[in-house]
């Protein structure tokens, strides 16, 4: 269950933090959804999500 607010959170702030995050390639890896819907941008980054949970993750069992 604690993953699963993991990667929620992770989500939120990966959304939140798009455009600075974009600059540096995040949310552009395969399976990131990018749409536009009415003139407005939205991105769903799955995947850049998982990796970036699993950096941490890793991060954390470290320290």
């Amino acid at each position: 269950m604690k993953w699963l607010l993991t990667t929620f959170i992770a989500l939120l702030v990966l959304t939140a933090l798009q455009p600075w995050l974009k600059r540096l390639g995040i949310g552009r890896l395969p399976g990131d959804l990018q749409f536009r819907k009415n003139g407005r941008d939205y991105v769903l980054p799955f995947i850049s999500t998982l990796v970036l949970s699993l950096v941490l993750m890793l991060i954390a069992s470290l320290i």
